[in-house]
């Protein structure tokens, strides 16, 4: 294969979240990497603490090898292996390019399984589809480094077969079939990780193989500022929002930058019967919709508009909701709700549904008095930003049936409901911004809404309700509340914003 490099587990998860970072950790000065964010520590803190708290846990007896480094470690890890130890704990093992820090290797049908300890779900949901098989499915960042320890225990001959297994935040050994295919027309984990195996071998033989590219992943990235200037600097087209690096690599040899795209006659790239386009898996609206964007940014003052007219449901009372969430814990900790009463010229009040305590009772009733809010307020309209609330709150529901049922839920947000998601209901169809994403935080900040926090985003919240639920501190449970009421806002902000919009038909 290319490359010179070892590969690593940690490797072959990076090259998933960003194809491009194998290549800048290789080859780029380290000196221009940011800071590692707060959230990111708090990760690995994480990670560490609960890999702790599982090995002390386990419950049979182990061979321990983690105060083993280098080829001393692997040295020990062969030696117990060749007399079978049942459990071994941070092994090493290594072959050619192929390098490898399981937490756990067992011994079992004959042979060694390699079992990863991971703090959050050893799976993803999958789908709000009911009549699916199974709504979840094995995560591929897991599965391409259990799949790289399998590849070890083959090449060496002693592997049970070609599975392991994550052991999760809820305590559950989840088992990844690592040859069976994850859909009708989904590769196996096994095919994924080959050819993540062979992109990663290729980054790391030279540079240049991979392009940055501005997506949602890469902002608690260490390498954010330098690729941000990169791409600024070529115009590349990631920075349209939603164009994303998949539909940049199909565009880009027609259209190399924004300016490219943004005066291209695109009527030549248009098949016959104007259905389809020769790009593949981009229609002729999409292309469209990608050049006004590129044209919203070539004008000397680039103004937000609206594409056709909308106009904002009517009702007594307005609630802007946003719930914050514990991703690592499964946990819907806040629902904030700044309330808006027309009734009374507009006053607006911010009401907060605080999980006070670590447990499902706590959980349930702040789910409970939110859901209670929301059917007091029967005439009220609801707003948030995507589809976010939705899948929390049909999760909550079929959590806590007692508090509301699915079907409730889907009646609140579905056709026919009082729920209006801003994001895809009005600014994703109807809306054009010069900016480099969607985000509500971007177009409120667009509109001179400022908030309180210096470092306002989803993960620094996680970061904080971690703290919080360490510690107990009251300021920073105060500084989420904060931060959550602004996000409020900032919705509210942006309906009166789009409300002003001038309107520039297609």
């Amino acid at each position: 294969m290319a490359g010179t490099g070892v590969i690593s587990a940690s490797m072959l998860y990076a090259h998933l979240t960003c194809p491009h970072r194998v290549s800048m950790d290789a080859h780029v000065d380290p000196a221009l990497r940011d800071p590692v964010s707060p959230f990111v520590e708090m990760l690995w803190e994480r990670g560490t603490l609960y890999e702790t708290e599982v090995i002390a846990r386990v419950g049979q007896p182990f061979l321990d090898l983690s105060g083993l480094e280098g080829d001393e470690k692997e040295r020990a890890t062969r030696e117990a292996i060749a007399r079978r130890e049942p459990l071994i704990y941070s092994g090493r093992l290594s072959d050619g390019e192929l390098l490898g820090v399981p937490d756990l290797l067992r011994f079992e049908n004959g042979g060694y399984v390699a079992i990863d300890i991971k703090s959050g779900a050893g799976a993803e949901f999958l789908s709000e589809d009911e009549s699916a098989e199974t709504p979840f499915k094995p995560k591929k960042t897991y599965g391409v480094q259990l799949a790289l320890y399998t590849d070890l225990l083959a090449r060496l001959g002693v592997s049970a077969g070609c599975y392991g297994y994550i052991w999760d935040v809820y305590g559950v050994e989840v088992r990844y079939d690592l040859k069976a295919p994850l859909g009708p027309r989904t590769p196996s984990l096994w095919e994924v990780y080959l050819e993540c195996r062979r992109a990663v071998g290729e980054a790391l033989g030279q540079p240049g193989v991979t392009r940055p590219a501005m997506t949602s992943t890469c902002k608690p990235c260490v390498w954010r500022s330098a690729c941000a200037k990169t791409l600024r600097e070529s115009e590349d087209l990631t920075l349209l929002p939603e164009l994303g690096r998949a539909r940049r690599d199909v565009l880009a040899t027609e259209f190399p930058t924004v300016r490219d795209l943004a005066v291209a006659n695109l009527e030549r790239f248009f098949q016959p019967g104007g259905k389809k386009t020769t790009f593949r898996g981009i229609g002729p609206e999409t292309l469209r919709k990608f050049q006004r964007r590129a044209a919203l940014l070539q004008e000397k003052d680039p103004q937000p508009y609206i594409r056709k007219p909308w106009t904002a449901p009517s009702g007594d009372y307005e609630l802007f909701l946003d719930v914050e969430t514990d991703p690592l814990r499964d946990w819907c900790y806040l629902h904030g709700v700044v309330i808006r009463d027309g009734t009374q010229g507009g006053r607006e009040h911010f009401e907060a549904f605080w999980m006070e305590t670590l447990t499902p009772v706590g959980e349930r009733d702040a789910f409970a008095s939110v859901w209670n809010l929301i059917r007091s307020r029967p005439g009220a309209v609801i707003y948030v930003y995507s589809a976010y609330e939705k899948t929390q709150y049909r999760k909550l529901a079929a959590r806590y049936p007692e508090v509301c049922s699915v079907e409730e839920v889907d009646a609140l947000f579905g056709p026919g409901g009082r729920v209006v998601d801003l994001y895809t209901g009005v600014v994703r169809p109807s809306t054009e911004w010069a900016t480099e994403d969607f985000s509500v935080k971007t177009l409120a900040k667009r509109l001179g809404f400022k908030w309180r926090d210096t470092d306002p985003s989803g993960a620094s919240s996680i970061q904080w309700f971690d703290e919080w639920a360490r510690t107990g501190n009251g300021t920073v449970k105060q500084r989420i509340l904060d931060y959550n009421e602004d996000d409020c806002v900032a919705m509210r902000v942006l309906l009166e914003g789009i409300k002003k919009l001038p309107v520039r038909p297609d």
